[in-house]
């Protein structure tokens, strides 16, 4: 396994994260989602690989995500030998101090713990002020319910004033931006990649694969997920024509190094600066694959013939406007 430190602080991450969203009693959020008894399984088995970094959020399936990953580590692991992520924003009050101080509560007693190695704000709140955002997760830093913070997709210049918000009062900035990159959509590069890169900001992007399309020859698959998750479908198959010839030189180039799909989109995401993709697993083989990758080195040719194809996208991941209260799944297929 390869580790490394997340922005300026110490925490010391495998660099591939373990994505809860795949966890929690299923339907409550999505139809694919592990059980209690899989989700243990998938962990003692990520445990088991090296992995030592695991993203969740608090209203992933109705709070069973947290409680399913924090009791499955709780049984097999060291509080301290792990680096437990979670996020704030899809809940009443978004990113308010009321909101904040009360859902920190709520994950840390899912979680079954009395502190969060990483704190992140899941989108932007146009309702509450920098200031009050940032000061409250200050507070949360000091009072050591939380070691470090991060951020999610959103648009540069919000993320650059939230930075200069925390640097002037000397608050707490943010270390980590989890953001929406891949092959299929990289429109962080224009704005919020760089200013990332000037803060010393760690990338750990969701969604590396693109929910599988990176990682298999067909666009979609005969699974539950492919034909439930319309999140999937709204943020990727609208631009099919031009994104499926993209995939196909995924799948030449792991021809060319006799590696899977999956392993030449992570090794890609390494080659560009990204510290801890977060890799979703619903098998423990997944978890085998992605940590395979490790042993892939693209060139700068190969970098080349897997990007040259890119065609601008719609904004997806950064919102313009808060949702509705109740949304919590962003980017779906109305269809």
């Amino acid at each position: 396994m390869e580790y490394a430190y997340l922005g300026k602080t110490d925490l010391k991450v495998s660099k591939i994260c373990v994505g809860g969203m795949s966890f929690g009693q299923p339907q409550t959020m999505h139809d694919w989602t592990l059980d209690k008894s899989q989700t243990e399984q998938v962990v003692q088995h990520a445990l088991a690989l090296g992995l030592n970094f695991f993203d969740t959020a608090n209203g992933y399936s109705a709070g069973t995500g947290e409680e399913y990953l924090g009791q499955a580590l709780k049984k097999n692991i060291a509080r301290d030998q792990v680096v437990i992520a979670s996020k704030v924003y899809f809940n009443p009050g978004r990113l308010s101090k009321t909101a904040i101080k009360r859902e920190i509560e709520g994950t840390l007693k899912r979680l079954g713990t009395d502190y969060l190695d990483l704190y992140i704000i899941h989108r932007f709140d146009y309702e509450t002020p920098i200031e009050e955002t940032m000061e409250t997760l200050n507070e949360l830093v000091q009072e050591g319910k939380v070691r470090a913070l991060g951020a999610s997709a959103m648009y540069g210049y919000q993320f650059y004033n939230m930075q200069l918000v925390a640097r002037d009062h000397g608050w707490t900035p943010f270390s980590v931006m989890e953001n929406h990159y891949n092959l299929l959509y990289r429109e962080d590069e224009h704005e919020l990649i760089p200013i990332c890169k000037q803060w010393d900001v760690s990338l750990m992007p969701y969604s590396p694969l693109a929910s599988g399309r990176l990682a298999r020859p067909t666009w979609s698959a005969n699974t539950l997920r492919s034909k439930t998750d319309r999140v999937a479908r709204g943020k990727y198959d609208h631009t099919f024509e031009a994104d499926h010839q993209i995939a196909k030189r995924v799948y030449e180039i792991s021809q060319k190094y006799h590696a899977t799909m999956a392993q030449v989109a992570l090794a890609w995401q390494w080659a560009k600066g990204v510290t801890s993709p977060i890799v979703g697993a619903t098998k423990s083989r997944y978890l085998d694959d992605a940590v395979g990758a490790f042993n892939l080195n693209l060139t700068a040719e190969d970098l080349n013939y897997l990007e040259e194809l890119y065609v601008p996208h719609k904004i997806v991941g950064a919102i313009d406007h808060n949702p509705p209260a109740d949304v919590m799944l962003l980017d779906e297929d109305p269809a």
